[in-house]
């Protein structure tokens, strides 16, 4: 699979870039039309938005680096190369949370309204994003069969992008991106439903949600980051499962 989108003379611009961009505009453009609607205002979303797409990615970069430091420990200014992947989206997602947490306060805005209004677009551009692993040939699973594949009635474009150095993989990938859809569904629903009557719903529900699809889909890598030989990830997607079932249970609690 060709991880360039484009090469003019020494201008390259690789999928992977193109797909963040992507998610991002996406985000901006529903969030601070959201943003309108529930008093925060499209200006706060804006100047929210701009610093959080340098927080997330240094966050996500610096996780990536963090846990799988022996792949640059000979060459430190590889760390820069984001262009290249190596972007660990539980690293967005944390940084970022605690960046809302401190903007909302010094802006006097209520940071669970504010993390209700993003996290819709958070888990759609978590799934518009996996694609790039597609294209850069990364998070996937274990070697299986074209037998196999075929089975799963897969495009044929999938099917060969899966074919990695002469082998068929497992497209962990493509489970990840539909997964986050259906929870992005899931989360319009309940924020039509609910109509921020309960800040934190959404955030909390994320949690759940995106917490045990990644760690089931997080067990069929082969790319993982580990610690002390446990898988990182899945320890934060327990974190996170624990976080938003308590706090989906205060919530209704305090609701009653």
């Amino acid at each position: 699979m060709n991880r360039v989108f484009f090469s003019i003379g020494p201008i390259t611009i690789y999928w992977y870039s193109v797909l963040i961009i992507i998610s991002v505009l996406i985000g901006y453009y529903f969030s601070s039309k959201e943003a309108e609607k529930n008093g925060l205002g499209k200006k706060y979303i804006s100047d929210l938005v701009f610093y959080l797409v340098i927080v997330a990615i240094l966050g996500a970069r610096t996780y990536y680096v963090l846990f799988n430091f022996s792949i640059f420990k000979d060459n430190i200014l590889d760390i820069f190369k984001i262009w290249e992947g190596g972007l660990a989206i539980y690293g967005a997602v944390i940084s970022s949370i605690i960046f809302i947490i401190y903007y909302s306060k010094k802006k006097e805005k209520k940071s669970l309204l504010v993390l209700d209004t993003l996290v819709p677009y958070l888990i759609l551009g978590q799934s518009i994003g996996r694609w790039g692993n597609f294209f850069n040939s990364e998070a996937h699973g274990s070697i299986t069969t074209l037998e196999h594949l075929q089975k799963l009635h897969l495009p044929n474009f999938i099917i060969k992008g899966m074919y990695i150095n002469n082998n068929y993989y497992i497209p962990t990938f493509l489970y990840e991106s539909i997964w986050c859809i259906i929870g992005f569904i899931i989360l319009l629903i309940i924020r039509k439903k609910d109509n921020y009557n309960h800040p934190g719903k959404l955030l909390f529900t994320y949690f759940i949600w995106y917490g045990i699809g990644r760690f089931l889909i997080e067990g069929l890598r082969t790319d993982s980051l580990y610690f002390l030989n446990i898988r990182i990830s899945q320890i934060v997607s327990i974190l996170l499962i624990i976080i938003g079932i308590i706090g989906v249970i205060k919530i209704t609690k305090n609701s009653k």
